[in-house]
């Protein structure tokens, strides 16, 4: 556990009590601080009070007096649409407003590390798409190279749940556009940012939001060194913003759609190889095509990315290239979880949306597409350029056969269950197809979460017979 510090003897409220609020509580009582909780659900209260804590209502007139700060849960509106009423009562009140990342970066140094050779590090990673499986990539070439490290935030555990620091110890957070947003301390060592596309439009007031909450990891304070992915207009912005020069080896450019030669120090992949150059040269290369635990573009991308942040280290490209090769990827996001009878199973169940599903159609070819749930604004239409590598597409779902009318002419069969879909597509399936499970829909119609739905997914495909 990080111990808060800051507010020994204080009363701080914390609200929001699922896995990081009562992180957080429990890292405010280590460091001094008298917690005060809250949450609207009654489900949160009794499990937060079956574990010991008493809950105070912070809606009631005159709660919020005597607060030194309110720390809020990152699922928690403070701002758009509209804010949680707590949140809002506490602005106009005067009480500074965090979240438990801003704790983090406030209480993470310590005077034990005067003690230490070297000096701890962060790393963080924010973007739309592949954040997750750039954090994970980073923390499995770390320990692969024999790097004491930790991982947590958006993946994983909460913040202040970390283990205290070791000697040259690798801490790397995931972080979400809701965890940047409000953070009142955000000070990285390196900062990566993968891509962006709209996401979350509703909690930031618009793209422009969006994007302005992903950029305080590089504006407060301001990272040692930034990995930047510049396949989208705000990236190449926020690079120009950040580099003094072409020749700024504090700016690392990443892409995986162009060369990115004549810069101080770029990364990019292009026909399956990643590329290191500096200073005009290049300096490494890897053959990420063989990497069954990174199939894609965009999973390239996410290589690329996580290169650079271990690069920036001092870890060895030869260290970095076994660790590619000994990642199992992340479930949900590309996986693989079966291959019989020549047929590949994929699950990307993590494709909630069409920018994800469109990434997981540009990765394999000879594809049986289980596509569906419940569907985004929008719809699906713009993915018809990318079914040339469709063979037939088994449709599920409240959305479903929306989506089969979006998306005609293409081969398809209206399955309306999983267990369906996954039962016609392996009977169909030939030797070389790949069963692909990327819905570009929310579970919410058919499973609570992104998460069950994959693991059907994978529980049908490992009962089908070899």
């Amino acid at each position: 556990m990080i111990a808060v510090q800051g507010y020994a003897g204080a009363r701080v409220a914390v609200l929001g009590l699922g896995r990081s609020g009562l992180a957080t509580a429990a890292a405010l009582r280590a460091g001094g601080a008298e917690p005060v909780l809250w949450d609207d659900s009654p489900e949160a209260r009794a499990k937060a009070e079956a574990a010991g804590w008493a809950c105070t209502d912070l809606t009631r007139t005159g709660a919020l007096e005597g607060l030194a700060a309110l720390i809020t849960s990152p699922g928690i509106p403070h701002l758009y649409p509209r804010p949680h009423p707590v949140i809002a009562a506490a602005m106009v009140a005067g009480v500074p407003v965090d979240n438990d990342i801003g704790l983090f970066f406030r209480s993470w140094a310590t005077p034990a590390w005067d003690d230490f050779d070297v000096t701890p590090r962060t790393i963080c990673v924010t973007g739309s798409n592949g954040k997750s499986t750039t954090t994970a990539l980073i923390h499995h070439i770390l320990a692969h190279a024999g790097r004491p490290t930790q991982m947590a935030g958006n993946i994983g555990r909460g913040v202040l749940d970390l283990d205290p620091p070791q000697d040259g110890e690798v801490v790397v957070l995931e972080l979400s556009s809701y965890q940047t947003d409000l953070a009142r301390a955000l000070t990285p060592d390196i900062a990566v940012f993968t891509n962006l596309s709209p996401d979350h439009l509703d909690r930031h007031g618009g793209r422009g939001g969006y994007f302005a909450a992903k950029r305080r990891l590089f504006a407060e304070g301001g990272p040692d060194r930034a990995v930047i992915g510049v396949d989208e207009p705000e990236g190449v912005y926020l690079a120009n913003q950040i580099a003094m020069g072409r020749e700024d080896d504090r700016l690392i450019r990443i892409s995986a759609a162009q060369k990115l030669g004549d810069y101080g120090w770029s990364v990019f992949a292009r026909k399956g190889f990643l590329a290191e150059w500096r200073k005009g040269r290049q300096v490494a290369s890897i053959d990420l095509r063989g990497v069954k635990g990174l199939p894609g573009a965009h999973n390239h991308q996410n290589a690329c990315a996580a290169y650079a942040a271990v690069r920036s280290l001092g870890i060895a490209p030869k260290l970095i290239e076994e660790a590619f090769h000994s990642f199992a990827g992340l479930p949900h996001r590309s996986q693989t979880v079966a291959e019989k009878r020549g047929v590949r199973f994929v699950n990307d169940s993590k494709a909630t949306n069409v920018d994800s599903a469109a990434k997981a159609l540009e990765a394999f070819k000879n594809i049986r597409w289980i596509v569906g749930g419940m569907g985004k604004e929008g719809g699906v239409s713009a993915l018809k350029p990318l079914l040339g590598t469709v063979k037939k597409a088994y449709f599920i779902g409240h959305s479903g056969r929306d989506f089969a009318l979006e998306l005609a002419p293409l081969a398809h069969e209206i399955c309306e269950t999983m267990a369906q879909a996954v039962a016609r597509a392996a009977e169909e399936a030939e030797p070389g197809d790949t069963v692909l499970l990327a819905p570009a829909a929310a579970s919410f119609d058919q499973y609570p979460n992104f998460e069950k739905r994959g693991d059907h997914f994978t529980e049908l495909v490992q009962a089908l017979p070899d």
